[in-house]
């Protein structure tokens, strides 16, 4: 896998991936930025989530169930100096379809966090990683909650 990472002016870099998609991402005003892109820590939670989507999305339609929608919401907290790693992330996944069963999403969810998300498996080694979900499923929502 390669990527390659270019300096556009300011603190804009434009960003091409392997497979040749591009991506603009900007630094903070305060360093110079002038929000033409997300910042980088932005990006790596942006990965982090369509990661760990992509296998959810993945495992259910391999298990043969209907998905018809999935989001994750990711809140993160950092360090108040630098490095400002994070300290803390959050993914809550809300995923709809016909007759999902919350034990079902919750098992996709566990698979992508402990055995498929290279993104979500590699940040648990820095710091805690925590997973929620809800099934939406004609009108009904439940809930379930993971470290």
């Amino acid at each position: 896998m390669k990527a390659h990472v270019r300096w556009l002016d300011g603190m804009a870099f434009e960003a091409e991936s392997g497979s040749g998609h591009r991506l603009t991402v900007d630094g903070p005003p305060d360093l110079g930025g002038r929000d033409q892109g997300p910042r980088p820590m932005e990006v790596l939670l942006e990965g982090l989530g369509t990661c760990s989507a992509v296998d959810v999305v993945y495992i259910l339609q391999r298990g043969r169930h209907s998905v018809t929608g999935c989001e994750v919401d990711i809140e993160a907290s950092r360090a108040d100096t630098p490095p400002k790693v994070f300290t803390a992330i959050h993914l809550h996944f809300r995923v709809s379809g016909s007759d999902l069963k919350d034990a079902v999403v919750g098992r996709a969810v566990k698979l992508s966090a402990e055995k498929y998300c290279s993104a979500s498996i590699m940040l648990a080694e820095a710091c805690q990683v925590t997973h929620s979900h809800e099934v939406i499923d004609a009108g009904e929502v439940s809930h379930g909650l993971s470290p």
